[in-house]
């Protein structure tokens, strides 16, 4: 008899890594990397590619599932402090009381402006085109080059591939941050599904990885903010 039971761990996980790909405003990428982390940990410790070996609560899990998710929410952690820091203005305390005055008035002009602004659909049409391309991709490539079993090839190559959509078709340094991520989750998760033998060292690299890739993302938006007082990558153009 056919199984026809919905995996929401692989519809949370293909929901959210979308929302990554398709929306700009980091206050729904960064949570939606967060969910997109927790539902990879949810999909490993269903299909138990882990022995489980740690209780908590009743629900007995793999510790190595625990340190996923610890790692998800650190590197999640670190991208969104790092957006709400420089989406704020900050060195305010050396400027004179005029041009405090003359930022804020600024500030509150475009804040009305993009209150104001219509919605865009031409913003979307290059990041839409590429999640339909990203999902054709991830349907097709399991049949043509299959590593696992089906539900496995799709989760690893929708991650790996809208992955690398995102971060081409990143606008700013944030964005990019978050593809790297998702390339990074979609190797962490191929490894830990078709390993023979998991093995602790590369897990552990992988997770090492997350963190460097994220503080090193801070770091450069740092740096970027603080010559250009933007993070946007269109900046960089008019220097």
């Amino acid at each position: 008899m056919l199984d026809t039971s919905i995996n929401w761990a692989i519809v949370s996980l293909t929901v959210s890594s979308g929302v990554v790909l398709l929306l700009r405003d980091w206050r729904l990428t960064v949570p939606a990397l967060f969910i997109n982390y927790l539902s990879v940990a949810w999909f490993l410790a269903q299909q138990q590619f882990i022995a489980p070996d740690l209780t908590i609560g009743g629900l007995v899990i793999s510790t190595t599932i625990v340190v996923k998710v610890i790692t998800g929410f650190a590197a999640s952690a670190i991208l969104g402090i790092t957006a709400i820091t420089f989406s704020r203005e900050y060195n305010l305390e050396d400027l004179d009381e005029f041009s405090l005055a003359e930022l804020r008035r600024a500030a509150r002009r475009a804040q009305r402006q993009r209150a104001s602004e219509p919605f865009r659909i031409s913003e979307y049409v290059v990041p839409f085109w590429a999640l339909v391309l990203a999902a054709l991709a991830s349907l097709a490539l399991p049949r043509l080059y299959p590593v696992g079993s089906q539900t496995i090839d799709f989760a690893w190559y929708w991650l790996g591939l809208t992955g690398l959509f995102t971060i081409v078709i990143a606008s700013d340094t944030l964005k990019i941050g978050l593809g790297l991520l998702l390339v990074v989750s979609s190797i962490d998760l191929v490894y830990t599904a078709v390993a023979s033998t998991v093995q602790v060292f590369p897990l552990a690299l992988l997770s090492l990885t997350t963190i460097v890739l994220s503080l090193s993302i801070a770091y450069l938006s740092g740096l970027m903010y603080g010559r250009l007082k933007t993070l946007d990558l269109g900046a960089l153009y008019k220097r």
